[in-house]
C-alpha cells in the first residue's frame, strides 16, 4: 500500500450543532460511565496489511471528507456542538494489534474488540493483522454519540470506497397542505411508541450468568438473494427474513444453553434522516421495539405454536413491520426525530434500552457493493451493534456485494454464544425451505 500525503484541513471549518438523540447518548454516557457506548463494524481484506504509518496517513488524507470525526463535542450540556478539535492527532485514533500468528487471532480481535479510546477520542481504528500473511482487517468503532448504524456506513464508503450509497426509502418532500395531517399522525405514533416504552414484561429472560464486560464477535453468511427471496415470496423484506430466522435461532438456542426465553423483543434502529440531511453527521435513529416469535412457552395458547413454524414467523415479523413501511409512518418517524424534545428523546431512549422493555438489539444495513484498501480487497464485513448490558446480545446484519453477513456480539459469559450464527444460518434454510402461500 503507498503512502499518502495528509490533506491539511481548513481551520475554518464551521460546527455542527448536535442532534437530541446525540445529547441522549451523550448524558447517558455521563449517567453510566461503566457502560460501553460505542458501535462499529470491522472490514475483512484480502492481502498484504499496511504499515500502521500508512494506515494512519491513509486515513488522515480520507478525514478531509468526514470533519465530524475530526470534531470535538463543546458548548456545555444543553446545546452543544460538534466543533474542529485543534488537538485533532490521528495517533489518537488509529492503532495497532499484532497477532502472534495464526492461533493468535481470536486475542488480537478481542483486543480491538475491547480496547478503551484514546483521551478525548469520541472513535477509534484498529489494524489487526499477523495471522496470516495475505489476510487483515480493520475495525473501526464509535461512540453512538457520534454516528448512528447510517452514518457509519457512509464512513465505511467514505475510508474504503467502491460501491454505491445505500438507497434509503425516504419520503418526498412534505406539503404545507398534508402539515395537520402529519402532526395527527406523528403524535398518533409517539403515543404508541411511548405505551410500548412503558411495558414492563412481568418476566425476563433468566440468564444464569455474570456478564463480564468483555464482548466476543460471532460471525455467520448465507447469499443476500437468499433472504431477498424468502423475504419477496410473502411480500416482505430481506429484513424481515433476517427477523424471523432469528426468532428461530433463538428457540433453538434456548432449547441448547437451557436459558427459557418466554417472551424476546428486539430493538430495531429506524433511520429517520430526511432527504437533504447530512448522512455523515451525528444520530437520525429511532428505536423500535418488535417482539420476536420464538417459541412456545407454558399458557401462551394457539398464537405461540403458531410461532414455532418457520413459515408462521415470518408472517408474524411481516404483520408488525408492514405497518412502518408506507411513506406516512416514515414522514412521522421523521417528524418525530425533527422535532422531539431532549428530555422525551433521552426517556425514551432509555426506555428501550432497558431490559426490562427490550432483549436484544437487532440492525441491518446494505454497506456497498464491493470496497478495498489500496490493492487489498475487502471480503466481507461485520456490524459491532450497541450491547447493552442485560440485553442477550446485539445482532447485525450486513448487506455487501452478493452476501449477507450476520454479527452476533455477545459478553463473554453468554452460553453457547459461538452457536448463534449457525444456528441463524440453520434458520435461514428452514424459511427457504418453507412453501411459500398458495
Amino acid at each position: 500500500m503507498p503512502a499518502f500525503v495528509p490533506s491539511p484541513r481548513s481551520a475554518s471549518s464551521p460546527g455542527h450543532p448536535t442532534h437530541a438523540v446525540d445529547r441522549a447518548f451523550l448524558s447517558m454516557g455521563r449517567r453510566h460511565p461503566d457502560v460501553r457506548w460505542d458501535a462499529g463494524g470491522i472490514a475483512y481484506l484480502s492481502g498484504p496489511p499496511p504499515s500502521l504509518a500508512d494506515l494512519r496517513a491513509y486515513a488522515e488524507h480520507r478525514l478531509v471528507e468526514l470533519p465530524l470525526l475530526t470534531s470535538r463535542v463543546e458548548g456545555g450540556r444543553r446545546r452543544p456542538r460538534w466543533l474542529p478539535d485543534p488537538d485533532f492527532s490521528i495517533d489518537r485514533h488509529v492503532h495497532e494489534v499484532v497477532a502472534e500468528g495464526p492461533e493468535g487471532w481470536d486475542t488480537a480481535l478481542h483486543t480491538a474488540l475491547n480496547a478503551p479510546f484514546g483521551p478525548g477520542a469520541y472513535w477509534g481504528v484498529w489494524l489487526i493483522h499477523g495471522h496470516a500473511a495475505d489476510e487483515y482487517a480493520v475495525c473501526h468503532r464509535f461512540h453512538h454519540a457520534c454516528q448512528d448504524g447510517a452514518a457509519a456506513a457512509v464512513t465505511f464508503r467514505t475510508m474504503l470506497g467502491g460501491g454505491e450509497f445505500s438507497a434509503r426509502p425516504v419520503p418526498g418532500k412534505g406539503r404545507l397542505t398534508g402539515l395537520p395531517r402529519r402532526v395527527g399522525t406523528a403524535v398518533g405514533l409517539g403515543a404508541l411508541f411511548a405505551a410500548a416504552a412503558l411495558t414492563v414484561r412481568g418476566r425476563r429472560p433468566d440468564v444464569p450468568f455474570l456478564p463480564s464486560g468483555e464482548r466476543r464477535l460471532w460471525r455467520g453468511r448465507v447469499p443476500a438473494d437468499t433472504l431477498r427471496r424468502i423475504g419477496a415470496a410473502r411480500g416482505g423484506s430481506a429484513h424481515d427474513a433476517h427477523l424471523a430466522a432469528l426468532a428461530g435461532a433463538l428457540s433453538a438456542w434456548s432449547d441448547r444453553s437451557g436459558v427459557p426465553l418466554p417472551r424476546v423483543t428486539a430493538l430495531v434502529p429506524f433511520d429517520a434522516r430526511r432527504p437533504d440531511e447530512e448522512q455523515t453527521w451525528g444520530n437520525r435513529c429511532f428505536a423500535l421495539p418488535l417482539e420476536l416469535p420464538v417459541r412456545t412457552g407454558p399458557g401462551r395458547g394457539a398464537a405461540a405454536g403458531d410461532g414455532a413454524s418457520p413459515g408462521r414467523r415470518l408472517d408474524h415479523v411481516m404483520a408488525n413491520t408492514r405497518r412502518l413501511r408506507g411513506a406516512a409512518s416514515r414522514q412521522a418517524i421523521q417528524d418525530l426525530v425533527r422535532c422531539m424534545p431532549d428530555g422525551p428523546t433521552e426517556w425514551y431512549l432509555r426506555r428501550m434500552l432497558s431490559p426490562r422493555v427490550t432483549d436484544v438489539m437487532a440492525t441491518s444495513m446494505p454497506i456497498a457493493d464491493k470496497a478495498g484498501l489500496g490493492e487489498t480487497p475487502v471480503t466481507g464485513v461485520a456490524l459491532l451493534p450497541l450491547l447493552v448490558p442485560g440485553h442477550l446480545f446485539g445482532v447485525g446484519l450486513s448487506f455487501f456485494g452478493d452476501w449477507a453477513d450476520v454479527s452476533f456480539v455477545t459478553d463473554r459469559a453468554l452460553p453457547l454464544g459461538e452457536s448463534l450464527p449457525e444456528l441463524w444460518e440453520r434458520a435461514v434454510g428452514e424459511l427457504e425451505d418453507t412453501p411459500a402461500p398458495a
